[in-house]
Protein backbone atom coordinates (compact mmCIF):
# COMPACT_ATOMS: atom_id res chain seq x y z
CA UNK A 1 0.00 0.00 0.00
CA UNK A 2 1.21 3.49 -0.86
CA UNK A 3 -0.35 6.40 0.37
CA UNK A 4 -1.49 8.74 -2.21
CA UNK A 5 -3.51 11.23 0.08
CA UNK A 6 -3.18 13.03 3.09
CA UNK A 7 -5.02 15.82 4.62
CA UNK A 8 -5.40 17.45 7.48
CA UNK A 9 -8.74 18.85 9.70
CA UNK A 10 -10.20 20.61 12.71
CA UNK A 11 -13.55 20.33 14.19
CA UNK A 12 -15.05 21.24 17.20
CA UNK A 13 -18.14 20.72 19.70
CA UNK A 14 -18.78 23.95 21.46
CA UNK A 15 -21.28 22.94 23.38
CA UNK A 16 -22.00 19.19 24.25
CA UNK A 17 -18.30 18.32 25.00
CA UNK A 18 -19.36 15.59 22.51
CA UNK A 19 -15.86 13.94 21.13
CA UNK A 20 -17.32 12.10 18.23
CA UNK A 21 -19.15 14.95 16.93
CA UNK A 22 -15.80 17.27 17.19
CA UNK A 23 -14.22 14.01 15.52
CA UNK A 24 -16.68 14.03 12.81
CA UNK A 25 -16.08 17.61 12.20
CA UNK A 26 -12.24 17.34 11.93
CA UNK A 27 -12.67 14.32 9.40
CA UNK A 28 -15.45 16.30 7.16
CA UNK A 29 -13.00 19.46 7.52
CA UNK A 30 -10.28 17.35 5.83
CA UNK A 31 -12.35 16.18 3.02
CA UNK A 32 -12.96 20.03 2.10
CA UNK A 33 -9.10 20.10 1.76
CA UNK A 34 -9.16 17.28 -0.93
CA UNK A 35 -11.16 15.71 -3.57
CA UNK A 36 -9.88 11.94 -4.81
CA UNK A 37 -10.45 12.93 -8.45
CA UNK A 38 -6.76 10.83 -9.12
CA UNK A 39 -9.06 7.65 -8.44
CA UNK A 40 -11.73 8.75 -11.50
CA UNK A 41 -8.78 9.81 -13.30
CA UNK A 42 -6.63 6.88 -13.76
CA UNK A 43 -9.87 4.23 -13.80
CA UNK A 44 -8.40 3.06 -10.00
CA UNK A 45 -10.65 0.99 -7.91
CA UNK A 46 -11.96 3.04 -4.63
CA UNK A 47 -12.91 -0.60 -3.17
CA UNK A 48 -9.25 -1.30 -3.20
CA UNK A 49 -8.43 2.15 -0.85
CA UNK A 50 -7.45 1.80 2.57
CA UNK A 51 -8.44 4.62 4.04
CA UNK A 52 -6.57 5.23 7.80
CA UNK A 53 -7.98 8.21 10.02
CA UNK A 54 -6.21 9.49 13.36
CA UNK A 55 -8.28 11.54 15.54
CA UNK A 56 -6.35 13.35 18.34
CA UNK A 57 -8.73 14.91 21.14
CA UNK A 58 -8.40 15.40 24.82
CA UNK A 59 -9.84 12.46 26.08
CA UNK A 60 -10.04 9.59 22.79
CA UNK A 61 -11.72 7.03 24.79
CA UNK A 62 -15.04 9.29 24.01
CA UNK A 63 -14.36 8.78 20.88
CA UNK A 64 -17.01 6.07 18.66
CA UNK A 65 -14.35 5.53 15.88
CA UNK A 66 -17.06 3.28 14.01
CA UNK A 67 -19.48 6.17 14.32
CA UNK A 68 -16.36 7.88 12.20
CA UNK A 69 -15.34 5.72 10.56
CA UNK A 70 -18.92 5.69 8.37
CA UNK A 71 -18.89 8.85 7.21
CA UNK A 72 -16.09 7.94 5.25
CA UNK A 73 -17.96 7.86 1.63
CA UNK A 74 -15.11 5.50 0.25
CA UNK A 75 -12.53 2.97 0.65
CA UNK A 76 -12.01 0.65 3.82
CA UNK A 77 -11.80 2.77 6.90
CA UNK A 78 -9.90 2.62 10.06
CA UNK A 79 -10.26 5.04 12.90
CA UNK A 80 -7.76 5.61 15.68
CA UNK A 81 -8.57 8.19 18.59
CA UNK A 82 -4.95 9.21 20.29
CA UNK A 83 -4.65 11.98 22.61
CA UNK A 84 -4.27 15.17 21.19
CA UNK A 85 -6.91 18.56 19.99
CA UNK A 86 -7.85 20.42 23.04
CA UNK A 87 -10.24 21.30 25.39
CA UNK A 88 -11.06 25.04 26.32
CA UNK A 89 -12.22 25.27 30.01
CA UNK A 90 -15.95 27.24 29.94
CA UNK A 91 -16.05 28.10 33.85
CA UNK A 92 -19.39 29.95 33.04
CA UNK A 93 -21.32 26.79 32.46
CA UNK A 94 -18.70 24.01 33.52
CA UNK A 95 -18.15 22.76 30.52
CA UNK A 96 -15.66 22.84 27.83
CA UNK A 97 -15.60 23.22 24.14
CA UNK A 98 -13.92 20.10 22.50
CA UNK A 99 -11.04 20.70 19.49
CA UNK A 100 -10.35 17.53 17.46
CA UNK A 101 -7.63 17.38 15.21
CA UNK A 102 -7.92 14.56 12.29
CA UNK A 103 -5.15 13.53 9.40
CA UNK A 104 -6.71 11.00 6.92
CA UNK A 105 -5.02 9.12 4.71
CA UNK A 106 -5.56 7.34 1.16
CA UNK A 107 -3.41 4.34 0.31
CA UNK A 108 -3.56 2.35 -2.62
CA UNK A 109 -1.87 -0.74 -4.07
CA UNK A 110 0.56 0.56 -6.34
CA UNK A 111 2.89 -1.41 -8.18
CA UNK A 112 5.75 0.84 -8.63
CA UNK A 113 7.09 -0.97 -12.43
CA UNK A 114 3.25 -0.25 -14.21
CA UNK A 115 4.53 3.88 -13.17
CA UNK A 116 6.69 5.79 -15.51
CA UNK A 117 7.18 9.35 -16.08
CA UNK A 118 6.34 9.55 -19.64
Amino acid sequence: MKRLILEMGMGNDLYGMDYTKAAKRAVEDAFRHSTLSIFQSLGLDHTKMEVRVTVGVAEPEKVDCDAVAAILPRGNATVTAVKGGQNIDDPGNGTAHVIATAAVEALYPIVPENWKLS
